[in-house]
């Protein structure tokens, strides 16, 4: 079965691109002292360093990674492609080529090889590690339920406590004995307590009025019930 060639016009026009790119990049070269075989491979180094670095700046796309390498390369191939197409334009008198341009048209090589270099041999930065990448991507096993009977732990048996000996209580304290001068004075105070409250007077409150401990105002409160 054989298959028609059909002209395709921007494949016409990529291979007219080309050819007057070349030719531009090949008068420049000369221009500048790179005559025979070495002007010649002036265009083909830019241009392969232009698609090497297109190509990586894809690639580096699809797998999200940084791309500020590839496009620095791509640009520097692209400014030698455009400015040697520029100068042809009548801009730069090709027999009288000035200084700068033949340093830059004698050191490409140098810097085409280290841009080339770096594009191919640098290697993709990984963001997870190989434990994390395998366990991402190996499938879990989950092992199948078994039905058994709900096993039931064993209650704990409490250790023999021996039963503590009873506490004896502690004797009562002695009465404290309390001045009459002072059962007086608080005798007015529940009296003047009472008339305002119309409540018996506390301990608590005689506590904090006569600054007694608490002990002997409890014996007061008792006298004054």
């Amino acid at each position: 079965m054989t298959r028609s060639i059909r002209p395709d016009a921007v494949l016409v026009q990529a291979v007219i691109a080309g050819a007057l790119s070349f030719a531009h990049l090949h008068d420049i070269a000369a221009a500048a002292g790179q005559d025979g075989w070495k002007a010649w491979a002036y265009p083909i180094s830019v241009d392969l360093l232009l698609v090497a670095a297109w190509r990586r700046l894809r690639i580096l796309r699809s797998t999200g990674e940084p791309t500020r390498a590839a496009w620095t390369w791509f640009a520097v191939a692209l400014a030698a492609s455009l400015g040697a197409n520029i100068a042809t334009a009548g801009l730069l008198d090709l027999t009288n080529v000035p200084a700068w341009l033949r340093i830059l048209v004698a050191g490409w090589p140098a810097l085409a090889f280290l841009g080339g270099t770096l594009l191919v041999h640098t290697p993709p930065t990984e963001t997870d590690s190989p434990a994390e990448h395998v366990d991402a991507v190996a499938p879990k096993f989950v092992p199948a339920e078994v039905a058994t009977e709900p096993v039931t732990a064993p209650e704990p048996v409490p250790d023999a406590v021996e039963a503590a000996e009873p506490v004896p209580a502690l004797p009562a304290p002695p009465p404290m004995d309390v001045p009459p001068a002072l059962v007086d004075h608080a005798r007015k105070l529940a009296d003047a307590h009472r008339s305002s409250t119309g409540q018996p007077i506390d301990s608590a409150t005689l506590r904090d009025r006569l600054g007694l401990p608490g002990p002997m105002a409890d014996q007061l409160a008792t006298h004054l019930a």
